[in-house]
Parts: C-alpha cells; sequence; structure tokens
C-alpha cells in the first residue's frame, strides 16, 4: 500500500487528502479523526471532512460511540463499485454532450455576415483562445509567429488541458522564436505532453483552426499586434485557411530537425565537425555535460548519423555548418 499514489482515487472525484485517509485506515481501522489526522500529519478538521467524502462514497464506514471510529470499506469491492457508478455517469454526460452538440449544429446560423466576427481587445481575444481549444475534440491547428498579444507569446495551460483529453495538436512555429531557450523549452514540455510540432524560417500567416468547424486569425497579418481578431466560422474562408494550414504543414520541418537551424546547435555542430573532445566543446560553449549530451543526441538522431564526427561530417556536406 505504501506504493499506492494518495491522488489514485481522483478519477472517481476524490482529492488526495481522501485518498491518504483511505489508505491511512486500510492499514489502521478503526481509528479516529484525532489518530488519522497525527499519523498524516493533516489538521483534525480536513480529516474530517475527508472522512466524510469517503462515507458519501461508500469507501468508510463510521461507527457508534464516542470518539467517532472509522472503517474501511473492502477496496476492491468497494473500489469496482465506486468505479461502476462513475462509469455510468459519464456514459450519461456523454450521450446528454451529443443531443446538446445535436441541437447546436441544427440552430440557424444566422445572416451570412454572421460566419465572420470580429473579436477586439486582449480580454476578449483571450477568452476565445482559451474557449476554442476547451471546445475541441478532435484536432487544433495553429501557426504561432509573431506579434503576440502582450508582446511575449503566453504559456498556453488550455492546449495542455486539451490535450490531456486526447486532442490532437499540430503546430508550426517561426524558426527564430527557437533560438530562445524559454520559449524552446515551452514548446518541448508542448510536444512532450503530445504535441506534433513543425517550423518554418519565415511564417507569417498567424491562425488557430479547431475540428475544421471556426479559426481564429488577426484582422491583418502584416500590422503590428493590436488585439484584433476575426473570428471565422464554417464557410468557403475556413475551407481555404484549412487548406493554407495543410499547405504550410506539408512545407515545414518537424521540430528537431529545424532546431539544427538554431545558433547553439550551429555552434555545437561546427566544433563536432572539428573534432573537439566533450571538454572543450563544454569550455567554448559553457554547457554541462548533460546537456551536451542531450543536444548531441538529437543532432545524431537527425542526421542519421551514429558518432559525433559522422555527426560533423553530414552537418558540413549538408550547408548546416
Amino acid at each position: 500500500m505504501d506504493t499506492v499514489d494518495a491522488g489514485f482515487l481522483e478519477p472517481v472525484g476524490l482529492g488526495a487528502t481522501e485518498g491518504a485517509v483511505y489508505l491511512r485506515l486500510l492499514r489502521s481501522p478503526r481509528s479516529d479523526a484525532g489518530e488519522l489526522a497525527g499519523a498524516l500529519d493533516l489538521p483534525a478538521g480536513r480529516v474530517a471532512r475527508a472522512a466524510a467524502n469517503l462515507i458519501a462514497a461508500g469507501l468508510v464506514t463510521k461507527l457508534a460511540g464516542r470518539p467517532v471510529r472509522y472503517v474501511p470499506a473492502p477496496p476492491q469491492v468497494a473500489l469496482d463499485a465506486l468505479a461502476l457508478r462513475r462509469a455510468e455517469q459519464l456514459d450519461r454526460l456523454r450521450a446528454t454532450t451529443h443531443r446538446l452538440a445535436a441541437q447546436y449544429e441544427d440552430a440557424p446560423r444566422g445572416e451570412p455576415g454572421d460566419l465572420v466576427e470580429l473579436l477586439e481587445g486582449g480580454p476578449a481575444v483571450r477568452h476565445h483562445i482559451a474557449q476554442l481549444q476547451l471546445s475541441a475534440r478532435e484536432e487544433v491547428r495553429l501557426v504561432d509567429c509573431p506579434p503576440y498579444l502582450g508582446g511575449v507569446p503566453e504559456h498556453n495551460v488550455a492546449e495542455l488541458q486539451a490535450l490531456r483529453r486526447g486532442v490532437a495538436y499540430r503546430t508550426i512555429y517561426h524558426v527564430p522564436a527557437l533560438d530562445n531557450p524559454a520559449r524552446l523549452a515551452e514548446i518541448a514540455a508542448y510536444t512532450e505532453a503530445g504535441e506534433e510540432a513543425r517550423a518554418l524560417p519565415d511564417v507569417r500567416m498567424k491562425m488557430m483552426i479547431a475540428d475544421r468547424r471556426v479559426a481564429l486569425i488577426p484582422l491583418s497579418f502584416e500590422a503590428s499586434e493590436t488585439g484584433v481578431r476575426i473570428l471565422v466560422h464554417r464557410s468557403p474562408l475556413l475551407d481555404a485557411l484549412i487548406t493554407c494550414f495543410d499547405l504550410l504543414w506539408e512545407r515545414a520541418t518537424p521540430i528537431g530537425t529545424a532546431l539544427r537551424g538554431t545558433h547553439r546547435d550551429k555552434e555545437v555542430l561546427a566544433l563536432l565537425a572539428a573534432g573537439m573532445k566533450d571538454a572543450a566543446i563544454m569550455r567554448s560553449l559553457g554547457m554541462t555535460q548533460r546537456t551536451l549530451t542531450r543536444r548531441v543526441a538529437a543532432l545524431l538522431d537527425d542526421l542519421g548519423a551514429t558518432t559525433r564526427f559522422q555527426a560533423g561530417i553530414h552537418a558540413a556536406r549538408r550547408g548546416l555548418v
């Protein structure tokens, strides 16, 4: 039981405190709130609330008498029953969602002019950027390039939430943005979460498309960021934007390959081509052994090389250094 994480009850709507209390009761049945609080180093009131939630879920029974003591229900029976109830609730929610979605699709869409909406102001734009992603069910297409609302890229929490729901993401990045270590680390977090990322040397067609049903684009691709966007609903214009994204995606380079064009990786490749040893490269570039090893491994993979010297030679032959 010590190896079970306290958050194991989260899929059925209970938190880590409830999980910790239940696990403790499995080890020490008939404990009271004070004993549980002491063992878990938690406030007694918090433990009592967690116990009440466990009782409501059928995982714990309260014994008569003072002080009140608690007994856990057998895990296999109680947890199986709880998981089954939650599955039934989710099935009902899905059925309701499908009915609501059908009603939404059948609702009149108004006049042709309603197919395009103008959004003005940072709050309105940020709201729709998040809403498009949180309402996506299948895929979000993104072209990420400057200028940015607020001047710098903002951490995309909505994307991470959508990726956890199973929504696919395809993002095209502006290559110069990859020279910023902080931005590069953020993009790495997205790709590790499941985003499929590519890059183009110079891309200005900033856009976001959700499920082939709605798109968000700037009022002008040339003007500086003014906090104005156009929301495009299903229409020939939306079809044209989807086609545009797909053409850009075909031209774009997978992000790992694109990183070979960044200044730091060009330096690494040049030193590899010169046959320099790790210690000399680390001193020259101010890198740690771990960072250098990670970068070199990625470059070897991208170049199809089996040795570091071979990677440098391949890079030189391809004009990358």
